[in-house]
């Protein structure tokens, strides 16, 4: 607090004003600090690793599509399959592996809830790696909604 000297008879009045200087030197202090300490928080240890043997995992190299039609039929691959017997056929084409990549493709007009009704009896199948399937417009920004 700093008080003004007043010739007056009144005495000393207050001033009630705070003084920010130290406190932005302070800031200024901690900002250089935090600038120099950041790049030395970064672990770089080199390590020079031994060679492998083992044979690299097969890739999986052509996914399984799900196709969602407009008239809500279903087809896995390029087959037509109903709806009751759309998870024995995600097994047959995946070839019961649960890890298999599913694209999900899916008609701009289908509703979400079927959409999500699709998606729900992969996940129950234990499909759980399910990408959906878009297209890729020219210019590079999204189409609007109408």
């Amino acid at each position: 607090m700093s008080i003004r000297m007043v010739h007056s008879d009144d005495g000393l009045d207050e001033m009630h004003d705070i003084n920010v200087t130290p406190f932005i030197d302070v800031m200024l202090v901690l900002l250089i600090i935090f600038m120099v300490a950041a790049p030395l928080t970064t672990v770089n240890v080199p390590v020079d690793l031994p060679v492998s043997t083992a044979a690299p995992p097969p890739q999986q190299v052509e996914p399984v599509y799900v196709t969602l039609q407009s008239d809500l039929t279903l087809s896995v691959g390029d087959k037509k399959v109903p709806r009751a017997q759309f998870a024995a056929a995600m097994d047959d084409a995946a070839k019961h592996d649960k890890t298999t990549r599913i694209l999900l493709r899916a008609d701009r007009n289908v509703d979400y809830g079927h959409l999500m009704a699709v998606m729900n009896i992969l996940q129950q199948a234990g499909y759980l790696k399910v990408a959906l399937v878009g297209v890729e417009s020219g210019q590079g920004t999204v189409e609007s909604l109408k």
